[in-house]
């Protein structure tokens, strides 16, 4: 990752806290604004206790926590392969189209822009990983990629109008066991929502500002649906979002 080898903590601030902010989305999280505060130092203090297993977690970025990060990242990987678009026309991430163009006459709701990010958010990628972590912990099998980017294209062919999976959002799922039918995949999907809003700080809905989503049962029943939606517009540039597995390991 992008973060040196040189400590972080409270009071830093610049891109490298702003990486760091982003590759810990998914450890309660906060604004990627660069700017070292009390959200960062959670994220460091909930990452420490929960995946490096300190007693005595100080909220410190320093060269065994920088270490760890990097082994998360390597175990709890993310295929880009199962994300990319399935229309068979564009590269598999859209093409950079209708950039400040809304559905609806909605101007400036995100939910009605139509733009084809360039990619996937690295927030969602990463708190996707959090969400593996967190889920394997508690006895769920690894959630698998059922969905990730789905371009004009895609929509099209498939009569939807939706933007979230314009690279905001991701969606997955459990395997089902021996003897299971839908029943069981519900009941697995709103329990793991409800480990994902105590550990990640999700929301359900769309209600909250700047907050991570997940959709709630009403929605997606079986499946389990992530996005950065609620976001402004300043947690939604171009830099935040990738299309390999290098990129994203880079922030």
């Amino acid at each position: 990752m992008s973060v040196s080898s040189k400590s972080l903590n409270r009071e830093d601030s610049g891109k490298e806290v702003m990486d760091l902010q982003l590759r810990l989305a998914g450890f309660r999280g906060t604004l990627w604004d660069g700017q070292f505060g009390p959200g960062t130092e959670l994220q460091v203090i909930t990452f420490q206790r929960d995946y490096m297993e300190m007693e005595l977690p100080d909220g410190i970025v320093g060269p065994n926590t920088i270490k760890a990060l990097n082994q998360f990242a390597r175990d709890y990987s993310v295929r880009f392969t199962k994300l990319k678009c399935p229309c068979r026309t564009c590269e598999g991430f859209g093409q950079n189209r209708f950039n400040r163009k809304y559905r609806n006459g909605q101007k400036g709701v995100e939910r009605y822009h139509r733009y084809e990010y360039p990619g996937i958010h690295k927030a969602i990628l990463n708190t996707f990983r959090a969400a593996q972590f967190y889920l394997q912990k508690e006895g769920f099998d690894l959630p698998y990629l059922t969905s990730g980017y789905r371009c004009w294209i895609n929509n099209e062919q498939k009569g939807r109008t939706s933007t979230n999976h314009m690279g905001k959002a991701l969606d997955c799922d459990f395997k089902l066991g021996n003897g299971e039918d839908k029943r069981d995949d519900i009941n697995r999907c709103n329990s793991a929502r409800s480990i994902l809003v105590e550990k990640c700080n999700f929301q359900l809905g769309w209600s909250g500002r700047n907050q991570k989503s997940l959709e709630p049962a009403s929605i997606a029943p079986s499946w389990i649906h992530m996005d950065v939606r609620s976001y402004a517009r300043d947690y939604l540039k171009d830099d935040y979002f990738v299309t390999s597995a290098a990129d994203l390991n880079r922030s």
